[in-house]
C-alpha cells in the first residue's frame, strides 16, 4: 500500500524508532515517502509517544538523544488516544480481534483505532496489523532497509 501525497499518515513506534535514530531505515521511510515534506504533517498517537519515551528511557538515551526524539516529535500532529471517534475505532478493533480470535495487543488496537478514526494510513515496520481488513484499516508496512 503507498499512501497518496494528500493523504493522511500515521505513524507506529516502529517507524518513529527509525526516524528518532537516523538508520538506513529512517532515512529510506522519509526519502521514499517525505514524511517532513508532506502538506498534511504524520500524525502521533498518544499510545506511540508514550511508548517510544518509554523506549528511549529504557534504552538509556541521553540527553542529546532525547532532544532529538522530543524535536522530531513536535514536528507531528499529536491526537490524543482518548478522542470519542478513536474510543468507538478502538471498541470495534477489540471486538473483531476478540470474535475471530486473533491477536490483540491492547496499545496497538489503540495505534489502528487513531488511524482507522483520522481516516489515515498507518506506517509500521512490523506485521501486529496484518489481520485487519484493508476496508478498515489501510496499512503501509515498510521493509527494513540495510
Amino acid at each position: 500500500m503507498k499512501a497518496s501525497s494528500s493523504q493522511l499518515v500515521v505513524l507506529d513506534t516502529t517507524v518513529i524508532v527509525h526516524l528518532a535514530r537516523d538508520s538506513p531505515t529512517g532515512r529510506a521511510i522519509e526519502t521514499q515517502y517525505a514524511l517532513t515534506s508532506r502538506s498534511e504533517r504524520p500524525l502521533l498517537s498518544t499510545v506511540v509517544e508514550g511508548e517510544i519515551l518509554a523506549l528511549a528511557r529504557g534504552w538509556g538515551w541521553g540527553q542529546t538523544k532525547m532532544a532529538q526524539l522530543n524535536a522530531l516529535l513536535l514536528e507531528l500532529v499529536r491526537v490524543d488516544a482518548g478522542m470519542r471517534e478513536i474510543v468507538q475505532a478502538y471498541a470495534e478493533l477489540y471486538y473483531e480481534a476478540t470474535r475471530s480470535g486473533k491477536p490483540r495487543g491492547e496499545n496497538d488496537l489503540w495505534i489502528a483505532a487513531t488511524a482507522q478514526a483520522t481516516g489515515g494510513a498507518l506506517f509500521t515496520r512490523d506485521t501486529d496489523f496484518a489481520w485487519m481488513h484493508p476496508d478498515f484499516l489501510a496499512v503501509c508496512c515498510i521493509p527494513e532497509v540495510r
